[in-house]
């Protein structure tokens, strides 16, 4: 499973992070670092969660990320 994390700004100057595959896996940070970070927690957690329940084919646990570097630069 290959997760991929949007990167945005808020108008208040906070990062939010989102696993775009994982609807409602999103985190704010201070920093884009920050918000990887808690977002990745977050995704791991959830697909954790559902292989408890049995949802996720097993291929789904090597779980990796990907951060466009357009991204990172945008919102750095």
């Amino acid at each position: 499973m290959n997760l991929a994390i949007e990167l945005d700004r808020e108008d208040d100057g906070r990062r939010i992070a989102e696993a775009v595959e994982l609807p409602g896996v999103m985190r704010y940070g201070l920093t884009p670092n920050q918000a990887i970070g808690k977002a990745e927690r977050l995704a791991i957690e959830v697909v954790a969660d559902r292989t408890a329940q049995g949802e996720p084919p097993s291929s789904s646990l090597g779980v990796s990320f990907t951060i466009p570097d357009e991204q990172l630069a945008r919102v750095g």
